[in-house]
């Protein structure tokens, strides 16, 4: 019947009026031929052994969409898609007919018994060790794992991502990041440039983001990256970041100051930090700040504080982590962390004509390198560091070096409490811990710029500093805190370069995208936290190093022992707070870019615990915040 359904030639003439769409599908697929469902019954019952298929037939008859839903026949058109033609739904059948002969022929239906191991053999031989009913059962198993994730992450309460109200405060953009588009001679951006931006970061049409314009060469960056769906772990829209501080804020005042010092102190070797007198004078001045959030030892920001985290191990040994400094071994390669420098003593945008043409996306220069590599000693290294690293770079890195000194595994690990007769590679090992670190990235970067762009497009201190500098030369009045305006950070700056400017590590200053959250921040965050997970936290790193003031080689640590977790730790906010000190983040970028990356890596490991053949319960990892977490 099927075969002659499909043979016949279609009408040209006198047909019937063609039914609205949305009863179109329950027509056509009450027209399936009988023989045809008799025969899907048949190959449905004897490949997954069931009895109840006469149900689901009457099921299809009568509720297409229930059985669509169960599985049970092929998709219906659907209402306000593409029409199904006659020809379009008889092409359909040809392959469901086909499908059925092939089922006949190669399966040898109502010969086969139900359940049987293996199918028979193919043309020329080969022995197929499963069945269609093994292959079935797996099918059926993965999409159960998947469905049963995805409604777990769609079940979770809506919560409403806020931000601060700068915008709705100084609607004329100037409170909010608008780097690379028109500006007045104040660089505060043309008005309607500012809300095309908004407008497209609102509707997220890509035409809208088309429409809005530039003020130079320079393009703004990536800004609908968030808008992307991501298939592992929650939706990027479903991050939860808190609001920025505010531009009039004493908090946003204490960052900033914070951001001015360590421009200021670049070239200071973080070996001199517990000696050199400037470094002493910003302790002092961000301590007397009515709000700076940093560590503090005593009520006081000290050198051994200074531009560090509150995350545990951060405070204690070396500036730097281990693993910005230990040798690499990759694979047969074995490379030190000498890196190539930029040269001392060169800083950007001061010049108030140069700071407005950055701010209008103009032309920059190259960066200026030093020829001698050498370890990391000062900001001005580090900055050259995150300036040209890939987002995975840190962690990939910390990986080797781990591997290297043999770092116990976390004691999760079924390989190491429960299986002994075999080993891990391909989950639980190399394989699988390359491969966290590198899938980790772009859902977190996703994540990020669904809040830079979508939700809180906040400032750069490149563009506050700017305000600062109005504000002091009587061009525009601001509201700022007074906290920054009396710092010694501003009048060190203005008696250094003749302008209240923030001096800039690279030549075109900060990039084309918001400020908050950090990306590298979070690219760091999710990365680390895939490596906290994997490895034993508490083990203490052998033989630890320390820099020298000219960076050219290393020396032995002595000091407090240093943990896995410590270090990583440590890493991880190295990172994020290298791109406060080049000055173009601000610290609340980096701890909430590290937050929202480990929240994104723990969704993915928790996707992830279910899937394993082998018994295993969840890794158990310390967050940034200190608490303990079991995936």
């Amino acid at each position: 019947m099927a075969e002659q359904l499909l043979t016949q030639p279609m009408k040209q003439r006198g047909r019937p009026k063609r039914p609205p769409r949305a009863q179109r599908v329950h027509i056509l697929t009450l027209r399936v031929p009988e023989e045809l469902l008799r025969r899907l019954d048949a190959y449905t019952a004897q490949v997954q052994g069931r009895k109840e298929m006469p149900k689901q037939r009457e099921v299809l008859r009568q509720n297409p969409h229930q059985a669509q839903a169960a599985g049970r026949s092929p998709a219906p058109a659907q209402t306000g898609g593409t029409p199904m033609t006659r020809r379009t739904f008889l092409g359909q059948l040809a392959g469901a007919a086909a499908a059925i002969a092939l089922a006949d022929g190669a399966l040898g239906i109502g010969t086969a018994q139900a359940g049987h191991r293996a199918a028979p053999k193919p043309a020329g031989g080969t022995y197929a060790p499963l069945s269609v009913s093994d292959l079935r059962n797996r099918r059926n198993a993965a999409f159960q794992m998947r469905a049963d994730r995805a409604r777990h992450w769609y079940d979770l309460p809506m919560q409403i991502p806020l931000a601060n109200d700068d915008e709705l405060q100084y609607p004329d953009g100037w409170a909010n990041f608008s780097k690379a588009l028109p500006h007045d001679d104040l660089g505060h951006p043309d008005p309607d440039a500012f809300a095309a931006l908004v407008h497209a970061c609102t509707t997220g049409d890509p035409d809208d983001f088309a429409a809005i314009p530039l003020g130079g060469a320079q393009p703004i960056r990536n800004p609908q990256a968030g808008l992307s769906f991501e298939l592992c772990g929650y939706d990027s829209n479903q991050t939860i970041v808190p609001p920025a501080p505010t531009f009039a804020s004493a908090w946003r005042a204490g960052e900033m100051v914070e951001v001015y010092w360590a421009s200021l102190l670049r070239d200071v070797p973080f070996a001199e930090y517990g000696t050199h007198p400037l470094v002493a004078q910003a302790c002092a001045d961000l301590s007397a700040l009515s709000d700076f959030r940093g560590p503090k030892e005593g009520g006081l920001v000290t050198p051994n504080t200074i531009f560090r985290a509150l995350y545990a191990g951060s405070v204690g040994g070396p500036f730097i982590s281990q693993f910005l400094l230990q040798d690499i071994a990759f694979g047969a390669q074995v490379n030190t962390q000498q890196v190539k420098v930029f040269v001392p003593n060169v800083d950007y945008l001061t010049n108030y004509d140069d700071w407005l043409a950055r701010q209008n996306g103009g032309v920059f220069g190259a960066r200026l390198y030093d020829h001698t590599r050498r370890y990391m000693r000062n900001i001005r290294d580090l900055a050259g560091w995150v300036d040209a690293d890939p987002p995975l770079q840190a962690a990939y890195h910390a990986l080797s070096i781990l591997l290297q000194m043999q770092a116990p595994l976390d004691p999760a690990s079924p390989y190491v409490s429960q299986i002994a007769n075999q080993d891990a590679f391909t989950t639980f090992g190399p394989v699988e811990w390359f491969d966290l670190i590198g899938r980790a990235p772009r859902p977190a970067h996703e994540a990020v710029w669904f809040q830079k762009w979508r939700i809180h497009r906040s400032l750069r201190p490149e563009e506050y500093g700017g305000r600062v500098h109005n504000h002091l030369t009587g061009a525009f009045a601001y509201p700022l805190y007074a906290d920054v305006l009396n710092s010694q950070a501003v009048q060190e700056t203005f008696s250094r370069y003749g302008t209240y400017l923030c001096a800039q590590a690279y030549p075109d200053g900060a990039p084309t995208h918001c400020a908050y959250p950090s990306g590298h921040s979070v690219g760091a965050g999710a990365t680390i936290t895939m490596l906290k997970a994997i490895f034993d936290e508490s083990f203490v790193i052998p033989d630890p190093v320390g820099l020298t003031a000219d960076g050219l080689s290393l020396q032995s640590y002595t000091g407090s022992p240093l943990t896995v977790g410590g270090e990583l730790n440590k890493l991880a906010f190295n990172i994020g707070m290298a791109r406060v000190m080049a000055g173009i983040h601000w610290r609340s970028d980096v701890i909430q870019g590290n937050k929202l990356g480990q929240e994104v890596s723990i969704a993915i490991l928790q996707d992830m615990q279910p899937a394993y053949n082998e018994p295993y319960s969840g890794f158990t990892l310390t967050k940034f915040d200190r608490t303990t977490f079991q995936i």
